[in-house]
């Protein structure tokens, strides 16, 4: 029996329907077509340079990913490994991507730190970011890190920001009542929203210069038992040794200061100590007076323009500035201040409260009579001028009220002057777990009476434990030139020492036999 061939329908063809979509790691082949996409992705926008995406490539090769569609490059997303406790400032991207070359990439490190992802805007609505951050999982688990960590744009926002602030449109958007492109999407990818990072990006008017900071945790990370993970919180701190000489205008006195701000915020430092009236330079350059009182009370009309250039350099450079001290006059009274320039554009001050008799005779100085403890963006602090860090009760405060570091502006004419400074200084590091900065002046003020020599070795110390530095002194200056001295501190460490020191000098007063008692006035007395 024959059968003749079926004239139905041919076969389907499977591979006419298919199509190829493909997780993989980028190669630097796919520059050209991943500035293209970057250009389409965010116009506007600086497109990576070729030598970035090499240094990306080279550095970490297996964090740079890419999806293939049907041939073509669609969507990506770069990242670095980094160790948690080195970032604190994590709305700084160009320092965490070292500005897209990510040569900070740290293999020993245990955040997976996402520098950006992007998809082709004729490709979305294929979840294909859902891929790319299941390939960041992929890798956060493969290396056995502990967190992932993303930021993102808000862009949406423009369009309820007339109704909604930024906190409640991302609130409704986590909570779903809300559609943004990027943060739904995030959200929905197991990131956590911890905060809102308000003028990161003030161009991108979308979000109104708002982003997100968010943050997904490997439940399968295996802590290292080898490992022992301890907080750090570091301060960098710097202390100025100033070089008295004559100058002809305040415009030169603001010039030498200028340089050493300058200076010291390239170090990126947090602070920055000036030492006690180095304003008296500008003493050379003033008309002679007959009495030193009356050349003090001259300098002390300049405290206006003193002020408006501290705290312009303070914001501009980026650093809070103890600024010394400077003359002030208050009714009919003549007193020794010490400001804190807030980089944020704050001022707080700090009256000298006691007084040498050099100062009553010659300058006719009246005391403060109340200790501050100031908050800052790194901690608590406290300003003890010069004579003041010889008077332990004041220490002894200071710390009560929560100060970890003591700054100590000073200006003295000898050695013997400077070591009592110092010695005590080093003191009251012991007595009360905390760190003290020591700056003073140096060279000559001919024909200004009580300003004529100094004598300075500035300097930073901590306690005297194992785990400080040797002597107690983390860094000092060479004595009597002009110069500066930066070092990093942990704060964290002072707590650890106060609680676990080889000996614990807070812990141990003897308060049943002891106590200082500050007299408040209106909030009655504090006993410490």
């Amino acid at each position: 029996m024959s059968t003749t061939p079926s004239s139905g329908p041919k076969r389907i063809q499977l591979e006419d329907f298919e199509r190829e979509i493909l997780l993989r790691p980028l190669v630097i082949e796919d520059f050209d077509a991943l500035i293209a996409m970057q250009s389409r992705c965010f116009p506007g926008m600086q497109t990576w340079g070729h030598d970035q995406i090499e240094s990306q490539l080279l550095t970490f090769p297996e964090g740079q990913l890419g999806i293939e569609y049907e041939g073509q490059l669609v969507a990506t997303a770069s990242s670095l490994i980094v160790d948690f406790e080195d970032y604190e400032d994590w709305q700084n991207w160009k320092e965490i991507a070292d500005n897209g070359y990510i040569r900070n990439h740290d293999p020993k490190g245990d955040t997976l730190y996402g520098i950006e992802i992007m998809v082709h805007p004729d490709y979305r609505g294929l979840k294909l970011a859902r891929r790319l951050y299941g390939g960041r999982r992929e890798l956060a688990r493969r290396f056995n890190l502990a967190r992932s960590i993303v930021g993102g744009r808000i862009p949406n926002y423009e369009k309820h920001a007339d109704k909604l602030t930024a906190r409640e449109y991302a609130e409704r958007v986590v909570e779903g009542q809300i559609y943004d492109p990027v943060l739904t999407t995030q959200t929905a990818n197991g990131f956590v929203l911890k905060k809102l990072i308000p003028n990161y990006f003030p161009s991108d008017t979308a979000s109104r210069g708002y982003a997100t900071f968010l943050e997904w945790t490997n439940l399968d990370y295996v802590t290292d038992p080898r490992r022992r993970y301890q907080r750090v919180h570091n301060v960098r701190l710097a202390a100025i040794q100033y070089l008295m000489r004559s100058v002809s205008s305040i415009e030169e006195f603001e010039a030498q200061c200028t340089f050493f701000i300058d200076a010291v915020s390239d170090y990126k430092s947090d602070f920055v100590v000036f030492p006690e009236l180095f304003t008296t330079q500008m003493l050379s350059f003033l008309k002679p007076y007959a009495r030193p009182q009356e050349a003090a009370r001259e300098l002390a009309r300049m405290t206006p323009r003193y002020l408006e250039f501290f705290t312009e350099m303070a914001i501009k450079f980026n650093v809070n500035i103890v600024g010394g001290s400077q003359f002030v006059i208050e009714g009919d009274k003549l007193r020794n201040v010490s400001y804190l320039f807030h980089r944020d554009g704050g001022i707080d001050r700090q009256y000298k409260i006691h007084i040498t008799p050099a100062e009553r005779r010659w300058w006719g100085v009246s005391p403060g009579n109340s200790l501050e403890v100031f908050d800052t963006d790194r901690g608590k602090v406290a300003i003890l001028i010069c004579y003041d860090i010889e008077f332990p009760e004041l220490a002894r405060i200071a710390a009560a009220k929560g100060a970890q570091i003591l700054f100590v502006p000073f200006n003295t004419n000898d050695r013997d002057g400077y070591l009592r400074i110092r010695t005590c200084a080093q003191a009251r590091c012991i007595e009360n777990h905390v760190f003290t900065v020591v700056s003073g002046c140096t060279g000559n003020l001919p024909f200004v009476e009580n300003a004529d020599v100094h004598y300075a070795q500035s300097g930073i110390f901590t306690p005297q434990d194992v785990q400080f530095a040797r002597d107690g002194i983390a860094s000092e200056c060479t004595p009597n030139i002009e110069t500066l001295v930066v070092r990093d501190v942990d704060i964290e460490q002072l707590r650890r020492h106060r609680l676990h020191g080889t000996v614990q000098n807070w812990n141990d007063r003897r308060t049943d036999l002891y106590r200082v008692v500050v007299n408040q006035g209106e909030d009655g007395p504090l006993e410490v």
